[in-house]
């Protein structure tokens, strides 16, 4: 049995051999001796690859408990990945006719014929929600992705509870220091002052804006659409005494209407606005920055060529759906074709690739601690999309970048990029 069902992950993949070794829900076990083991725990795992062949089918079979990984999950990951149709970042064609037919036959053999089974109840269908990037959609979608519960964050993320890519000084920095590294980073680049109003667009848990507060004296807005999210940052800043100079509102950003600021951030939120919305956006942040103030965009850019990033993928589903990666040029055209000043662009690649596997390792140090904080699905969500990108930024086809601009008019920027590194 192991044998066959190590075929019908060749034909998933577009693949002749797979460098995986199988074991199937009877005992039995195929593969090249040394490669990590893929468990396959019932036939619903098949039937799921018949409906759905491709990672979506296999995303939902281990999303439910039907796949399982028994060894690294990285090595697991890399070996799935190194071959076939999940080899090429984006879309990539399905299965064929021909392809269709052997699964098919596989699952007759198998005794795995049936109805496709119903999505695990982690997948979320955006399109329910109305027309794609209405504040109401928009919403949803940030709840899908951060209203799982602050406690769950919390081991995943560590004492910093910042959900972006860290910078690291080296790889034995640790994951605390490098958060409050970068915290640090961006407020450098911001040219915070005491006094100085800061914009920080998708707030998350409030700790840049502690940070801001705290150590620069700048007074703070903080802008999220996820409840938890201001509920958990409002109650940080009542403990760190800082009510007067941290605002935190659940709020759009397209709403803000008490500018202008001095400095505005945005990290990890321009993923969330998409290709279509984005020179509003730009537009948007221009008009909320004083004449001489800073906006400091940190966001992930696709960087796999020609291929478009593809939201009806695993990750589109169950991770951030609506969400939409660019290109660097693209995110950098925007800001300058609305008059902002271009002062420098920081990739951070390597970076996040450190700060998913440091995530990925405190998630699997506190796994039943996560599973009974959010479920054992979000848990396997978390584990899987986290791990998967981290490969994609090792590879190279996912980048992060910090760009930093400037609203012309006011104070000069300074003459060197050293004023802030």
């Amino acid at each position: 049995m192991a044998a066959q069902l190590a075929h019908a992950l060749g034909v998933v993949l577009g693949a002749d051999e797979v460098p995986l070794r199988v074991f199937a829900w009877d005992g039995s076990e195929a593969g090249p001796g040394g490669a990590p083991l893929l468990v396959v725990r019932s036939r619903r795992a098949l039937r799921r690859l018949v409906w759905a062949p491709g990672q979506l089918g296999l995303g939902r079979a281990y999303v439910a408990g039907e796949i399982d990984i028994a060894d690294d999950v990285f090595a697991t990951f890399a070996a799935l990945s190194s071959v076939g149709r999940l080899a090429v970042p984006g879309r990539t064609p399905g299965a064929s006719a021909g392809e269709r037919l052997e699964l098919l036959h596989t699952a007759v053999r198998l005794g795995a014929l049936g109805p496709e089974p119903p999505p695990p109840p982690e997948e979320i269908d955006p399109g329910r929600h109305g027309r794609r990037h209405s504040r109401g959609r928009d919403a949803a979608a940030v709840s899908h992705h951060y209203d799982v519960g602050n406690d769950f964050y919390a081991l995943v993320l560590g004492p910093s509870m910042v959900y972006s890519c860290a910078v690291w000084e080296d790889e034995h920095t640790g994951l605390d220091a490098a958060q409050q590294a970068k915290l640090d980073l961006v407020c450098r680049k911001l040219g915070l002052a005491p006094g100085m109003r800061l914009l920080d667009v998708g707030c998350g848990w409030g700790s840049l804006a502690l940070h801001a507060a705290q150590r620069y004296g700048a007074d703070v807005v903080g802008v999220t659409v996820s409840t938890e999210q201001a509920s958990s940052a409002r109650k940080r800043a009542a403990e760190a005494g800082l009510t007067d100079r941290v605002d935190i509102r659940v709020q759009d950003y397209r709403d803000v209407d008490d500018g202008p600021f001095q400095a505005i951030s945005s990290v990890g939120m321009a993923e969330h606005v998409g290709r279509g919305q984005l020179s509003a956006y730009a537009s948007r942040l221009h008009d909320l920055l004083q004449p001489g103030g800073r906006l400091l965009n940190h966001a992930i850019s696709w960087n796999a060529g020609e291929t478009r990033w593809d939201n009806d993928t695993f990750i589109g589903r169950y991770v951030f759906p609506d969400g939409e990666l660019l290109p660097l040029a693209e995110t950098v055209a925007a800001l300058e074709c609305q008059g902002l000043e271009v002062l420098d662009v920081e990739a951070l690649r390597r970076h996040y690739a450190l700060t998913l596997r440091a995530w990925v390792r405190r998630l699997e140090d506190h796994w039943d601690e996560a599973v009974a904080a959010a479920g054992e699905g979000r848990a396997r969500v978390w584990r899987l999309y986290m791990a998967a990108c981290a490969l994609a930024f090792e590879a190279g086809s996912m980048g992060v970048n910090q760009v930093l601009v400037q609203r012309p008019g006011g104070t000069a920027p300074p003459l060197r990029r050293s004023a802030w590194v």
